[in-house]
């Protein structure tokens, strides 16, 4: 089961909200994550983003890779 670490979109038309997720790299792109790891908020200014460091590190170990958005949301949190 090859593991991925990406962004699902939360939120109405106009104003996105993401939640940062693990899940199955087959699973559809608002399917059912394994976990919820944190969020992003484009919205704000500045975007807020917020992502919990103990849980990406867990699924990180378990084999998940991240997906370059998500990368670069952790370069932005300081992860």
């Amino acid at each position: 089961m090859a593991l991925k670490i990406r962004l699902t979109r939360m939120g109405t038309k106009k104003r996105p909200f993401y939640r940062i997720v693990a899940l199955d790299s087959a699973t559809r792109r608002d399917g059912r994550p394994l976990e919820y790891l944190g969020h992003y908020n484009p919205m704000t200014n500045p975007a807020e983003v917020k992502i919990d460091k103990e849980k990406v590190e867990k699924w990180t170990q378990r084999g998940a890779k991240p997906s370059a958005t998500v990368r670069s949301l952790m370069k932005q949190a300081g992860l």
